[in-house]
């Protein structure tokens, strides 16, 4: 008898997953490995459509930002009509500025914010109807041990404020539409081997980090798709508003 795959007959949204190095492409390659319909959301520079092809011509890529409520219901339905339902969205799209406090400018502060926070809530808010009318769905947002831990990698506070925001709007959303059978969980990666921070870190630096990890390594991409994937699936079917800390022990609390 055939073991079945995790993801039978899912459909699946990555935002921000066309960096092939990144969180979210991992994460789309292992949902689609575990059987589900992947649409990969990104900028247009960043070419969706080419990413979604490397996985597989059954999978789609779309332009879509984040930050646009507009864009975020346009790709929303677009995946709707094209594949038919969505059962799993991952927020993923992200990013980080290295600020101190007193040099964050009012347009890095609504750069970061934006993507983040306002886009983790426009994409949840453009899935959330289907996810609540197949009275089932898997919502996974990445936050960061940065709002954990109070920054002190490489984002600036405006950052950790952002992430700890996604956890703030992930467990308000979970208690909100439980009863629906939609779930919402949060993902902590810590460090994390990504184009986002390649030769950011210098040697010195890199060796008082390794210190402070109990798995004495820096984590790779796949380390925090495996435990996206899980909380997408059934496997985690009765996991709510949890944070799920993937950090190789660096915040052991």
């Amino acid at each position: 008898m055939s073991q079945s795959l995790l993801l039978d007959g899912k459909v699946a949204v990555v935002t921000g997953g066309a960096g092939l190095n990144g969180l979210g492409f991992a994460t789309a390659r292992m949902l689609a490995a575990q059987g589900a319909r992947v649409a990969i959301f990104d900028l247009e520079q960043a070419d969706p459509a080419g990413a979604a092809a490397k996985l597989g011509p059954q999978h789609i890529g779309l332009i879509a930002d984040v930050t646009d409520k507009a864009s975020c219901d346009a790709a929303a339905g677009s995946v709707l009509k094209q594949l038919g339902r969505i059962d799993v969205l991952v927020n993923n799209a992200g990013i980080t500025q290295p600020r101190k406090t007193q040099d964050i400018t009012a347009s890095d502060y609504d750069a970061v914010l934006d993507v983040s926070l306002r886009g983790t809530l426009y994409m949840s808010q453009a899935v959330l109807p289907a996810m609540r009318e197949q009275r089932g769905g898997s919502i996974v947002c990445i936050s960061s041990v940065s709002a954990q831990r109070g920054g002190g990698i490489l984002g600036g506070p405006h950052y950790s404020a952002a992430k700890a925001g996604v956890l703030g709007l992930a467990r308000a959303m979970a208690r909100e539409f439980g009863a629906e059978g939609v779930r919402v969980n949060c993902v902590t990666p810590g460090l994390i081997a990504t184009d986002i921070n390649k030769g950011k870190i210098p040697e010195d630096k890199r060796a008082s980090i390794l210190e402070s990890i109990p798995l004495n390594r820096i984590g790779e991409p796949n380390d925090v798709a495996g435990c996206i994937v899980f909380l997408a699936s059934d496997l985690s079917k009765y996991c709510t508003g949890v944070t799920l800390d993937v950090n190789g022990g660096m915040l052991i609390h």
